[in-house]
C-alpha cells in the first residue's frame, strides 16, 4: 500500500471534492469543542455558606453574626460548612444580648468579652441547607443536589466519571472505526454526545445525572479522533498539513470560545445541557455529504468501494480518472484473509512498542497539564466566564503557531520548543500567583499557550507514526491515557488544600517529562504516512536519535547495508 498517495494524485490536492471534505470535517469538530468543558459550568461551586431560617426570629445582628468567620488563603471569609448552634442564638437573640461586630469582622480583638461568648458557642453544620451566590451562576449541578461539604467530594468524582467516559469511548471507537469503517463512528459519536446532553438536562437526582454524564462522556472526543483520521487519510499534501494542524484545531477552538458565552446568558444548568445538544443534532444530516475514507478502504481490501468513490470525487474535480486506480501490488489475493487490527498491534513488535509507549506518557502528561490549567482557574480571582474565555481565547494563536511549525520545521524540535515554553511558564506562576494577577493571567495563558501548541503538533506527530491500518486504534488509545490524565486533573485542586502552588508545579513538572520523553522519539518530518505496521517494525529504529550508529546485532545486514539502507527505505516505505 506504500503507493497509496502516488495512486490517488490524479485527484489534485484542493479541488471541490477535497474542499467539502476539508470543511465538513471541520464542522463536525463543533460539538465535541462546545461540550468539552461544560464540567466547569455544569459542575461550577459558587460562594455559599449555611443557611439560616427566616422563621427563626433573630436579630439581624445575630443573622449577621451566626456564621463563624474564618480564615482561606489568607483572607477572612464566613464558613460554608458551619454555623452556630441555632437554638442558642435563638436564646442569646430573645434576651437581647448583642453579639460584637467586630468579631465578624475584625479578628484582631480576640480575647474580649462578646468573642469569648461567641467563641464559646458550640457549631453545627448546616442542617438547614446552604445559601448559595447568584453573583455568576443561578444553578448548578452542585448547588441543586448539594455537592458541598460532607459530600464536597462526589463534584470531583462525576467530573471524573464524565472523562472516564471519554476514556470508554476512545477505548472502543479506536477499534471499532478501524474495522468498520471511520463514518459510522464519526456519527455515532456525535448522536451519543447530543443525546445524552438532553438527557441529562432531566437527571432527577445525583446518581441518574452521573449516570448520564459518563454516557455523554462516552461520545465527547470520539468524534474528534475520527474527524483527524478521516482528514488525514482522505486529503495529502499540503492540504493535510492545513486540516490537521490548523483548521481543525481552530475550529474546535473556537467552538470551545462559544461555551462561555451560552453559560454567561444561560446560567441555569439544565438549560444550559439542553443547549449543549444542539450543534450535534445539527451535523447529523452532514452524514449523507461526508464519504468513507477511501484508504481505509483500501486497507480493508474493499477496492470496488474505493474505486467507485474517487472516481466520484473526479467527477466533482472535473479529473479524469485513469482506467486502472490501484496497480496490482495492491490487491490481496482471493484466498489471503484480511486481518482485523487490534490493539495489541501496538504492542507487537519492539520499535513499534517503544514508540507506543512513550506517546502513551507524552498524551497523558500533556493532558494533566492542560486540563489542571483550565480546572485552576477557579483559583484565580475575577469573573470566571472572562478567565475561561481569556484562557480558551488564546488556542487560537497556538494552533495557528502549530500550525507553521508543523509546514516547515521537524515535529520533534516543534513539539519540545512548546512545550518547554510552557513549563517554563508554568514554573514562574509560583512567583506572582499572590502578588500580581495581571502577571499570573498572562503567565497562565502563555503557559496554556505553549502546551496547546504541542498539543496541536503532537496530534500531527502521532498520525504520522501510526500505520494506517491502526491509525485510529492508535490515535484512540492516545486518547485513552489523554482521558486518563484529564480524569485525575480536578483532583489537583484538592492538592492547593495542602499548598497552593503544589498544583502548578505538578503541571510545569509534567511538561518537562514531555519535553524529555520527546528527545527518544523517530522524527517523521515530510515522510509519507506510513500503511502497515511492517513498515514501522522495518524502519522505526532508522529514525532514532542515533540513527547513525550500526543496528542491533544479529540482524544480517552487512556495512554497506547499513549506510543506505536509511535512504532507500525513507524513500520508499515512509
Amino acid at each position: 500500500m506504500q503507493d497509496y498517495e502516488e495512486s490517488v494524485a490524479f485527484l489534485g490536492t484542493w479541488g471541490p471534492f477535497q474542499r467539502k471534505v476539508f470543511i465538513l470535517l471541520c464542522i463536525t469538530t463543533i460539538p465535541c469543542g462546545y461540550n468539552l468543558l461544560s464540567v466547569i459550568f455544569l459542575l461550577a461551586t459558587p460562594p455559599h455558606h449555611c443557611h439560616i431560617p427566616t422563621h427563626s426570629n433573630l436579630s439581624q445582628d445575630w443573622i449577621q453574626a451566626s456564621i463563624p468567620v474564618q480564615q482561606v488563603a489568607g483572607q477572612l471569609d464566613r464558613s460554608s460548612c458551619s454555623r452556630y448552634e441555632l437554638d442558642q442564638v435563638q436564646n442569646l437573640s430573645a434576651h437581647g444580648i448583642r453579639p460584637s461586630l467586630e468579631l465578624v469582622h475584625n479578628l484582631s480583638a480576640l480575647g474580649s468579652s462578646p468573642e469569648i461568648l461567641l467563641s464559646s458557642l458550640k457549631q453545627e453544620g448546616c442542617k438547614d441547607g446552604w445559601t448559595y451566590s447568584t453573583e455568576y451562576f443561578q444553578s448548578t449541578v452542585v448547588t441543586e443536589f448539594n455537592l458541598v461539604c460532607s459530600d464536597q467530594w462526589k463534584q470531583p468524582l462525576t467530573s471524573l466519571v464524565y472523562f472516564l467516559g471519554g476514556l470508554s469511548g476512545c477505548l472502543v471507537s479506536g477499534q471499532i472505526s478501524d474495522r468498520f469503517g471511520r463514518k459510522p463512528v464519526l456519527f455515532g459519536s456525535i448522536a451519543t454526545l447530543s443525546v445524552f446532553s438532553s438527557a441529562v438536562a432531566f437527571a432527577p437526582s445525583w446518581p441518574v445525572f452521573t449516570i448520564l454524564f459518563f454516557m455523554m462522556g462516552l461520545g465527547q472526543i470520539g468524534s474528534y479522533i475520527v474527524a483527524f483520521v478521516m482528514g488525514s487519510e482522505i486529503l495529502i499534501g499540503s492540504t493535510r498539513v492545513l486540516f490537521s494542524s490548523l483548521w481543525l484545531p481552530l475550529v474546535y477552538a473556537f467552538s470551545m470560545l462559544l461555551l462561555p458565552g451560552t453559560a454567561y446568558l444561560v446560567r441555569s444548568w439544565r438549560h444550559l445541557s439542553l443547549l449543549l445538544a444542539v450543534p450535534g443534532l445539527a451535523c447529523i444530516p452532514l452524514w449523507w455529504l461526508i464519504p468513507e475514507s477511501p484508504r481505509w478502504l483500501v486497507s480493508r481490501g474493499r477496492l470496488q468501494e474505493a474505486e467507485l468513490l474517487l472516481r466520484s470525487a473526479a467527477l466533482k474535480n472535473r479529473v479524469e480518472a485513469p482506467h486502472v486506480i490501484f496497480s496490482t501490488n495492491l490487491e490481496k489475493p482471493a484466498t489471503q484473509k484480511v486481518e482485523s487490527p487490534n490493539f495489541l498491534d501496538l504492542l507487537r513488535t519492539t520499535n513499534i512498542r517503544s514508540i507506543t509507549l512513550m506517546l502513551w506518557l507524552i498524551w497523558f502528561s500533556l493532558s494533566v497539564s492542560l486540563f489542571g490549567l483550565s480546572f485552576n482557574m477557579s483559583g484565580l480571582n475575577g469573573n470566571p466566564y472572562l478567565n475561561y474565555f481569556l484562557v480558551m481565547v488564546v488556542e487560537l494563536p497556538a494552533y495557528t503557531a502549530s500550525w507553521l511549525a508543523s509546514r516547515s520545521l521537524p515535529r520533534r524540535l516543534s513539539f519540545i520548543s512548546f512545550a518547554l515554553l510552557g513549563a517554563i511558564a508554568l514554573l514562574l506562576i509560583q512567583i506572582t500567583l499572590n502578588s500580581n494577577p495581571t502577571i499570573t493571567m498572562s503567565l497562565v495563558m502563555l503557559g496554556k499557550f505553549g502546551v496547546l501548541a504541542g498539543t496541536g503538533v503532537l496530534y500531527t506527530y502521532t498520525g504520522e507514526l501510526s500505520p494506517t491500518v491502526i491509525r485510529n486504534t492508535a490515535m484512540s488509545s492516545c486518547a485513552t491515557f489523554s482521558r486518563v490524565g484529564s480524569s485525575i486533573s480536578p483532583y489537583l485542586l484538592l492538592l492547593g488544600t495542602f499548598n497552593q502552588f503544589l498544583p502548578w508545579i505538578i503541571v510545569s513538572s509534567l511538561s518537562l517529562l514531555c519535553v524529555l520523553l520527546c528527545v527518544f522519539l523517530p522524527e517523521t518530518f515530510r515522510k509519507p504516512l506510513p500503511d502497515t505496521v511492517q513498515q514501522i517494525a522495518v524502519i522505526q529504529w532508522l529514525r532514532w536519535p542515533w540513527a547513525s550508529s550500526p543496528p542491533p546485532k544479529g540482524d544480517g545486514k552487512s556495512a554497506k547495508d547499513q549506510t543506505t539502507a536509511p535512504e532507500i527505505i525513507c524513500t520508499t516505505h515512509l
